[in-house]
């Protein structure tokens, strides 16, 4: 089985670093992400979509990210439900983040485009995860997929 999922847009609010009662780094962000499609006549929808980062992915997004950076998050989905407090049921989703990157522009995202340099000019890795891009490619397995 595979659960994976990759979105590609802005955060709503700059990211607030938290941690646990265990002294663990988190933090939760929302991207609005564009839908592919629109209606003719009507304006394009957005989808906002919470993420969940911990450890070293919540710490590099609340470093290098702010409200309206353009970022792109690969990750697994969760779900959950709840009980409100009139008694109806709701369910949640949300991404668990396994790789921040960032993408755009620079003037699009203030982030640097796809690398960034420290403050004493050695170039930095523009995300944080356990491999690359060309690991993801191979993950996703793009020559088994039907179309």
């Amino acid at each position: 089985m595979l659960n994976c999922a990759v979105i590609m847009g802005r955060l709503v609010a700059d990211p607030e670093l938290r941690q646990t009662a265990g002294g663990i780094p988190v933090t939760r962000i929302r991207v609005a992400v564009d839908r592919n499609y629109q209606k003719q006549g009507e304006e394009r929808k957005t989808d906002f979509i919470d993420v969940t980062a911990w450890r070293q992915n919540a710490e590099f997004i609340t470093k290098y990210f702010h409200k309206g950076s353009m970022i792109a998050i690969q990750g697994s989905i969760q779900t959950g439900s709840y009980t409100d407090k009139d008694g109806n049921k709701r369910n949640t989703f949300e991404i668990l983040a396994d790789r921040a990157n960032f993408c755009g522009s620079k003037n699009d995202s203030g982030a640097g485009g796809f690398a960034s340099k420290t403050p004493s000019g050695e170039p930095e890795a523009a995300s944080f995860s356990n491999g690359n891009a060309d690991d993801f490619a191979a993950m996703t397995g793009d020559d088994d997929l039907p179309f």
